[in-house]
């Protein structure tokens, strides 16, 4: 098997955060069971000897590499893991038609696709592999902890279930037939329209300019997204968003299903004022219900917090990387 496109990749250093010193960095691509060509970037701590433990990020939802994935990924180096930072399926660099859709299959499939690229290099050791998923990639991210047998720990960061989301609308407000029927009949209605336009409607991104009634996470997104702090001109909360029937599947794919199986341990971090955080409280509380291998699960509650702290540190050092740091070095045996 060999990866099915060619890619335009941006050789150029086009992350919102700098470039470190102490690791190398390079870009890699990878192809997943669908035949769909990722584009990641592949961090590695610099005078590194012998088989590594490795981590594959993504997230967040609607964003690019370039963007916290990257900062992950290159911090988790400079401690001496070698990580990659993907796009997912039809976004960013990455390959995939038509372009800004998302799959609870598809892309939980990248996230296994990327342990099987590092499982594969000569400088990991394949029995050392986590992965770490952001904001709606934290659910696809469990999702795939659930399925794949390989991945020895898991780490989550302000973490949505783009299932529940999509389903029950915020703070489950929506959770109703009736109101689920509503989405249904809208999506539907959509696609007629955008097959007969031979093309698809995007939903937008993040809203702007920002109204000055907007709630408080929606100032969070456009205070990241829109502005130098975090705005990529490839990312699609930065621009016009995903295509409005590009998450219609989520709407009855539950993909926390069988976290409860999960048997190699997980993390998960959330801000305490993060208006998400009721994602991850429950996220914990099913995963570790009647589960037989509980005692590797923690919840880590960050004080004072919010959701897109989790992104870049939001100026107060959020982000417990030597938490996670610990963590990976625990239950990937690391000396």
């Amino acid at each position: 098997m060999t990866d099915t496109q060619k890619l335009n990749l941006t050789e150029e250093w086009d992350k919102i955060f700098p470039k470190s010193e102490k690791v190398n960095h390079r870009k890699v691509t990878f192809h997943n069971r669908y035949g769909i060509t990722l584009a990641a970037d592949l961090y590695e701590p610099k005078e590194s000897e012998g088989k590594l433990p490795a981590i594959a990020v993504c997230g967040p939802f609607g964003a690019v590499k370039e963007q916290a994935a990257g900062l992950y990924a290159q911090t988790m180096a400079e401690r001496g893991f070698l990580t990659i930072a993907f796009d997912p399926s039809f976004t960013g660099e990455s390959g995939g038609e038509p372009r800004y859709m998302a799959s609870p299959d598809i892309n939980t499939e990248d996230f296994q696709a990327a342990v099987d690229f590092l499982s594969v290099q000569d400088n990991v050791d394949p029995e050392k592999i986590g992965i770490i998923g952001i904001c709606g990639w934290g659910g696809m991210a469990l999702n795939t902890a659930a399925l794949d047998t390989r991945i020895k720990a898991t780490v989550t960061s302000t973490m949505y279930d783009m299932s529940r989301v999509n389903a029950n609308g915020y703070f489950d407000a929506e959770d109703s037939a009736d109101a689920r029927y509503a989405k249904k009949e809208a999506l539907n209605a959509q696609r007629i329209v955008d097959y007969k336009n031979g093309s698809y409607a995007l939903g937008g991104g993040v809203v702007d300019p920002l109204p000055e009634d907007a709630p408080f996470f929606v100032a969070d997104y456009h205070n990241y997204y829109k502005t130098d702090r975090g705005y990529h001109k490839r990312s699609l909360n930065s621009n016009g968003g995903w295509n409005v029937i590009g998450c219609m599947s989520f709407l009855n794919q539950p993909i926390l299903k069988y976290s409860n199986e999960i048997r190699s341990a997980v993390l998960m971090m959330h801000g305490e004022k993060a208006h998400s955080c009721y994602f991850s409280r429950d996220a914990y509380a099913a995963m570790a219900k009647e589960n037989p291998y509980a005692d590797n699960k923690e919840l880590l509650i960050i004080p004072d917090a919010v959701h897109t702290d989790l992104y870049d540190g939001g100026g107060k050092d959020a982000i417990p990387f030597d938490k996670m740091e610990q963590f990976f070095r625990t239950y990937l045996n690391c000396k």
